[in-house]
């Protein structure tokens, strides 16, 4: 178990955000970033930090940025601190097997959501409307049945505290220009579909995933993180049983934690007690181990 690191602390380091999961830091040419421990859930940032976290999230973003580089490149320099620029060796402790060097791109105003089944908003969307995000979807779908194909539903990026929206494929098509945002959901696709067919192979649905991109020498690169239990629903295929919310090895499990309180979903987060955060832990361990090898 790595020390739990609910914030950064790299003082002689230009800070430049300090997101939900993520503290980035201005190195010049490249960016730095630290992936902690902190969890968010419904846009909430938790007070306990989810142990092994960030190394979990780095480990599965490197592993799937490598794999998809035929598809789209990526914003990935290197993963080893032994790698990165001087000034960071001093922060080893903090930086370790939690950290990436990456390239400097402009990003998307959107975030590019696939959905490959009917869960999570795209569910209590499709009971209210029948659709998700403008897309029709037919009748009757019971709650994580698998959709007849993939969709894209963009959604706008909140402000920290605040919620991010789901969007039309139009709305995408304003804030990105036609272009960028058809190429965003081709590529968001894409990537989808291949890692839908190499998780089915390890015991693994991909319910739904979340990519974000950005602009690089006019270039559009995936950026953020990929295909992590933060930004996917992972189901085990053995326990798959439409009609309901599945067993998952990612954050739905804090998710329907939450569900049962008397909360708003709003700051200030309740306090997760000791036996839901060793769980989550275990829960994105596992997801680790059966997407990447990696052991704990």
């Amino acid at each position: 178990m790595t020390p739990i690191v609910l914030q950064s602390d790299c003082s002689d380091l230009k800070l430049v955000n300090r997101g939900k999961v993520r503290d980035i830091y201005d190195l010049g040419e490249h960016l730095l970033i630290v992936t902690s421990d902190r969890i968010s859930a419904f846009d909430v940032v938790m007070n306990e930090g989810i142990p092994d976290k960030g190394f979990v999230l780095t480990q599965i973003s490197k592993f799937w940025f490598e794999r998809m580089t035929d598809i789209v490149p990526n914003h990935l320099v290197a993963t080893e601190v032994n790698d990165f620029p001087a000034e960071t060796h001093k922060y080893r402790e903090q930086l370790e097997g939690r950290s990436m060097l990456v390239k400097k791109a402009a990003p998307l105003p959107i975030e590019c959501i696939v959905r490959g089944y009917i869960t999570g908003s795209g569910w209590k969307e499709y009971g209210r409307q029948g659709s998700v995000c403008g897309i029709p979807l037919p009748a009757g779908l019971q709650e994580s049945q698998q959709l007849p194909e993939p969709i894209f539903t963009p959604s706008t990026k909140a402000e920290l505290g605040a919620h991010d929206e789901n969007i039309s494929f139009d709305k995408a098509v304003e804030l990105c220009a036609p272009g960028l945002a058809q190429q965003a959901k081709e590529t968001s696709l894409a990537i989808y579909l291949r890692a839908r067919e190499e998780l089915a192979a390890k015991g693994i649905i991909i319910a739904d995933t979340k990519f974000e991109f950005g602009l690089y020498q006019d270039q559009l690169i995936w950026i953020d993180e990929a295909l992590t239990p933060d930004s996917s629903r992972f189901w085990p295929r053995d326990l798959y049983s439409p009609g309901g919310s599945q067993p998952s090895f990612d954050k739905q499990f804090l998710r329907d934690y939450l569900e049962t309180l008397d909360w708003n979903k709003q700051a200030p987060a309740p306090t997760l007690p000791a036996e839901i955060v060793r769980k989550t832990s275990e829960k994105y361990l596992e997801a680790m181990e059966r997407v990447t090898g990696i052991k704990s």
